[in-house]
């Protein structure tokens, strides 16, 4: 007896589930699902020549609004955009498209609005309208707080990302794209408060947080060079200026590391720098750069340095690229070079710190002086003749020094009274160092090529 109680009420229910059910499928044949809006407006559960007579009326309206939340702010005539809308084929098409077997839907979810078909829809007037409010919101735009992305700066030492700053100011190529969309779909307002500006990078944002991390990476190692024997830290606040950002990326801007590594060679290239020297008879002295040399390599080091700083690990004693016949690595003068002292008139040989041999020497005469600076041996060679203008002097040590045909060589030709004092104010050379033939002989066999030749 129960069973068929609950039988007989469950059938009821069903019935009049599907009574209701057909009731509402056969309504919506005739009528627009709920909720449902054409440009905008809504037209559900209306027949269609209830919506086509709503779409007559506001869709014909005078004006296209735009507003600034509650307030208008641009008021646009229909006849200045040249629209006319085709309600009937639209409210015909949009019936026709509905599926009324799925009434239940539009209480789930709002139906897509449906646009407004145009009859008349004049491109130059519209064209010229936008072009207007082109301009107004750029005019807007200068009185509005502006959207700023997320960035990295550099604050009391340290790089850290500078929050992202949502402005309210209008994105007009969003604005104007959305504006000519709704125009020919029959919406007759739009909102310029949905068209905020938004940030493209925000605080967030993972590329930038590691970014972050790679700049505070590089802004923190510590770099030194070794130039002329010495160590040359590059200040962590220097590097920290040079950092920048490339698509994203870490970067150092390369006109600063250019002027700096331009700089380390404005104060060590010995190319262009005197050096000081411990003389034998007059103390410390300086002595103008010669053939023995070097330059740092602009060119080079900047990318060489760039390459090492971005790698983002600590490095030491790098010796800088550079070009010449020295290298920065050491101190162009060690404690086995020759010195010629032009004052004195005297050369000295010094090996590993100590006098191997000297002997007073005839330099060039006052008017073909030799010249100071630092050379270096760069040859040897027997039974050579040396040529000028006037005269052409065979010798049997030569060892050139420069790459003007000074150098050190036998002057069997000259008294052995003559060497030193001030007889090269008469009987000078014509730049070389003349040296008596039997030390000559001595000093050619004990030292080799690339000798530290120091005149001064």
């Amino acid at each position: 007896m129960k069973k068929r109680v609950w039988l007989n009420l469950s059938l009821a229910i069903l019935l009049v589930i599907v009574a209701v059910y057909s009731y509402q499928a056969i309504k919506y044949q005739q009528k627009f699902l709920k909720n449902t809006t054409i440009g905008q407006i809504n037209v559900g559960d209306l027949t269609k020549q209830e919506a086509d007579k709503k779409l007559e009326k506001e869709l014909h309206q005078d004006n296209f609004e735009i507003k600034d939340k509650e307030t208008t702010w641009k008021s646009i005539p229909k006849k200045a955009l040249g629209i006319e809308y085709d309600t009937t084929s639209t409210v015909d098409h949009a019936m026709a498209k509905q599926n009324p077997w799925l009434w239940f839907m539009s209480y789930v979810s709002k139906p897509s609005d449906v646009p407004v078909e145009l009859t008349s829809y004049n491109e130059k007037d519209v064209a010229k309208q936008t072009d207007i409010i082109k301009k107004e919101l750029t005019e807007l735009n200068k009185k509005r707080t502006q959207t700023k992305s997320a960035y990295i700066e550099h604050v009391d030492g340290e790089f850290k990302i500078h929050d992202e700053v949502q402005g309210d100011n209008i994105n007009i190529d969003a604005f104007i794209k959305s504006l000519d969309k709704d125009i020919k779909s029959g919406i007759m307002t739009i909102q310029l408060n949905d068209y905020l500006q938004k940030p493209e990078v925000v605080a967030s944002n993972p590329e930038l947080n590691q970014e972050l991390e790679a700049i505070n990476k590089i802004s923190k190692i510590n770099a030194s060079y070794t130039i002329n024997g010495e160590e040359v830290v590059i200040p962590q606040e220097t590097i920290a200026s040079w950092v920048t950002t490339e698509d994203g990326n870490a970067a150092l801007k390369q006109d600063l590391v250019r002027a700096y590594v331009e700089d380390l060679g404005a104060t060590y290239n010995t190319s262009t720098n005197e050096t000081s020297f411990k003389s034998t008879k007059r103390g410390e002295v300086n002595v103008p750069a010669g053939a023995y040399s070097w330059t740092i390599a602009t060119d080079s080091e900047t990318e060489q340095l760039t390459e090492l700083i971005l790698a983002g690990e600590d490095f030491s004693g790098r010796v800088p690229a550079f070009q010449g016949s020295a290298s920065p690595a050491n101190q162009l003068l060690s404690d086995t070079y020759i010195e010629v002292d032009l004052e004195a008139q005297h050369m000295w040989y010094y090996k590993d710190g100590k006098v191997a041999l000297e002997t007073p020497v005839i330099t060039g005469k006052p008017s073909t002086p030799t010249p100071p600076g630092v050379f270096y041996v760069w040859n040897k060679a027997r039974n050579e003749i040396l040529r000028g203008e006037d005269y052409a002097s065979p010798v049997d040590y030569w060892m050139p020094v420069d790459w003007t045909g000074v150098g050190i060589h036998d002057s069997p030709w000259q008294s052995a009274s003559a060497y030193g004092g001030d007889s090269f104010k008469t009987v000078g050379s014509h730049g070389c160092i003349n040296t008596p033939p039997d030390v000559c002989g001595k000093l050619f066999d004990m030292i080799d090529t690339g000798v530290p030749v120091v005149i001064f």
